[in-house]
């Protein structure tokens, strides 16, 4: 039985290309850390921390890890940074020049799928803190849709492509994986929840690369030690409303085969 559905959001639910996002963002908030570290430095230790996530085994929430892998330095000295974070997300976020396209039909699925009663969970990976999750949802026009759960880098101990993060998703929305469906458009980080006993759907609307700068799971792409999991489901994201059907009317019968095609 169907329970549940998790979106991942970037060139899922919405379509851009993240490499030019990535140049402003980084342009943006060196200029705000200037006073505290040279441009180079920063963007170094950014982006290493943020793929040290990657080593995080749940001891501590995402945000913990990456603000000591980040700076070493004193409880205190973190703090600072981590408000200066908050800062720029308030601040400078969404003044970053970034054009959107939605997948086709977006909405009218989400109204369809949302009449099933299914839990929503947006499992965008959690390496920002919620606002700026909730504003690229917005992005989409989905910020007024109800989802049982946003995963961010202060309620996450783990992230994608580790399969803990799809388990730790189960166990806060109570549900086991099997009843869970995760809809996503790159093929590690979000098919990599097979592995954890969810059902998959690899979207094809976006036609950016599903690979970009910060990215936790760059390591794993490099030394090609990952296996990826072959999709249950692949096809553009309004067809995941037919998979819903399928799943309502027959649970037993979806298989591979039944893979969804316009």
């Amino acid at each position: 039985m169907l329970t549940s559905i998790l979106f991942d959001l970037d060139n899922t639910l919405i379509l851009f290309d993240e490499a030019r996002f990535f140049q402003e963002y980084f342009r943006r908030i060196e200029t705000l850390f200037a006073d505290l570290m040279p441009a180079d430095i920063f963007r170094k230790r950014l982006i290493s921390a943020t793929q040290a996530l990657l080593q995080n085994n749940g001891e501590m929430t995402n945000v913990e890890y990456f603000l000591k892998a980040f700076n070493e330095q004193s409880a205190n000295r973190r703090d600072k940074l981590w408000n200066r974070f908050l800062y720029f997300y308030e601040t400078e976020y969404d003044k970053i020049k970034v054009k959107v396209t939605l997948p086709d039909d977006l909405h009218e699925t989400f109204d369809k799928i949302v009449r099933t009663g299914l839990k929503l969970v947006l499992a965008s990976n959690p390496i920002f803190p919620l606002n700026v999750q909730m504003k690229r949802l917005a992005w989409a026009g989905l910020d007024h849709f109800h989802f049982d759960l946003v995963t961010h880098i202060e309620n996450m101990s783990f992230c994608k492509p580790r399969i803990e993060y799809y388990l730790e998703i189960c166990q806060k929305i109570h549900e086991p994986p099997e009843a869970c469906l995760m809809v996503g458009n790159d093929p590690i980080n979000d098919m990599i929840a097979t592995r954890a006993g969810l059902k998959t759907y690899l979207t094809d609307d976006s036609k950016d690369s599903w690979r970009v700068t910060l990215d936790v799971s760059e390591d794993l792409l490099k030394d090609q030690i990952l296996d990826i999991p072959e999709p249950d489901f692949k096809g553009p994201l309004s067809d995941v409303r037919l998979v819903v059907q399928r799943y309502s009317e027959n649970p037993s019968v979806i298989t591979r085969t039944d893979v969804t095609s316009k």
